[in-house]
């Protein structure tokens, strides 16, 4: 689950994380209110109005209806803050992750001007080679990490945390001193880095990235950015942050698969795919590509599915306006291959049928299936394996 940028911010204020003062405003009164109330708390009239969605790389975006402007902007002034707000408002901003669709800003956050010295990029996550958590840090702060990995991977510094100690100092000393930080600015970068390595574990995290990180002229270590996400799997003990979800900034039919307790993710092909086991399905996405064509979707129904989320998950694939043809690859291990034919069934009949199907069954019941399938009357093309499936949707989509 991700959630806005002020939200994460909000959440590392209180577990001790030093950030910037900042508002989040729904309209531009609320935006002019919220500068002067930080420009009251501060000794400069900056301000920096920042789009809140659920993409990076705002500072580098544009606005369709304003392409003049980015998602990140600095001011001075309330009235200048009120004014820039209006404007990002209500409008669709497009950045290198939102692809060319964009995202419409419904918030923003107005945040009190920094006096920075350095810029620096700071990110914890899982490190699926060590099986531990890892921190990541790297003086390009503000840049794409993806960009400097692949140009500068010496810049990128990374110390491993043993979950059963956490971070330690000596490791936190080991990446101040690796940015080159010394001093004062040394020792607050060590209580930050330990700080956020605690948040990071206490909030079961999935990846916490500031970038950029930065330190004033002051001295001061701070998050100017934060970007969050948590494993869905232990939302159940944080109901608080469960509550910060935005429903508007997330796919439509990955929250309904939700609703069915359906592994779902929305690609960018035409072949909408229904699976069970996430292995499985992964080879069949591969086999499709194989083919040449691309898959639609990520569908794992599960191993113990029922017929209402077979039907549940077929409407879903059939909402995609891009979906060209299905295929419903199962194994039937615990999943009884009837069951799966009684759920396309249904289906079918409640949402109709506008694109070609083909239906792949193997194992429990499989002649069961098939003979359903068979005297539905249903425009149902059945396949003996999984390459044959691929083909034969692949050949039929076009």
């Amino acid at each position: 689950m991700k959630i806005h940028e002020y939200q994460g911010k909000e959440l590392l204020r209180k577990e001790g994380v030093p950030v910037p003062l900042s508002r989040v405003a729904f309209s531009p009164a609320e935006a002019q209110t919220a500068a002067a109330e930080l420009i009251g708390q501060t000794a400069t009239e900056v301000v920096v109005v920042k789009s809140q969605i659920h993409a990076g790389g705002r500072g580098k975006g544009r606005f369709v209806e304003h392409p003049e402007l980015g998602g990140v902007k600095v001011v001075r002034g309330a009235d200048a803050a009120r004014d820039v707000a209006a404007k990002m408002l209500g409008s669709t901003l497009v950045t290198i992750q939102t692809g060319p669709e964009g995202k419409r800003v419904q918030r923003l956050l107005v945040e009190q001007g920094m006096d920075i010295a350095r810029e620096l990029y700071l990110a914890i996550t899982l490190d699926r080679a060590s099986g531990r958590n890892t921190v990541m840090a790297s003086t390009e702060g503000g840049m794409e990490i993806e960009e400097v990995a692949a140009a500068h991977p010496e810049k990128i510094l990374r110390e491993t945390i043993d979950p059963a100690v956490g971070l330690q100092p000596y490791q936190a000393r080991n990446l101040a001193y690796g940015l080159g930080l010394a001093g004062d600015a040394a020792k607050k970068m060590v209580v930050f880095l330990r700080k956020l390595a605690v948040a990071y574990d206490r909030l079961d995290c999935a990846m916490l990235e500031v970038n950029p990180l930065v330190v004033t002229k002051a001295g001061e270590v701070l998050a100017l950015d934060a970007k969050v996400t948590f494993d869905d799997n232990a939302l159940y003990r944080h109901p608080d942050v469960e509550a910060l979800r935005d429903p508007s900034e997330e796919d439509a039919s990955e929250l309904e698969a939700k609703n069915y307790d359906l592994s779902y993710i929305k690609l960018d092909g035409t072949i909408g795919c229904m699976v069970n086991g996430a292995g499985l399905a992964m080879a069949t996405m591969d086999i499709i590509k194989y083919f040449g064509a691309e898959p639609a979707n990520f569908l794992d129904v599960g191993g113990g599915a029922t017929a209402e989320k077979v039907t549940a998950a077929f409407k879903i694939i059939t909402k995609d306006p891009h979906c060209k043809g299905i295929l419903v690859n199962i194994f039937g291990g615990i999943m009884k291959c009837d069951t799966i034919a009684e759920g396309v069934i249904v289906a079918i009949k409640e949402v109709g049928l506008k694109v070609p199907l083909v239906v792949r069954l193997e194992g429990t019941n499989v002649e069961l299936g098939k003979k359903m399938l068979d005297e539905s009357g249903l425009r149902v093309t059945t396949a003996s394996s999984l390459r044959d499936a691929a083909s034969k949707i692949v050949e039929l989509a076009k």
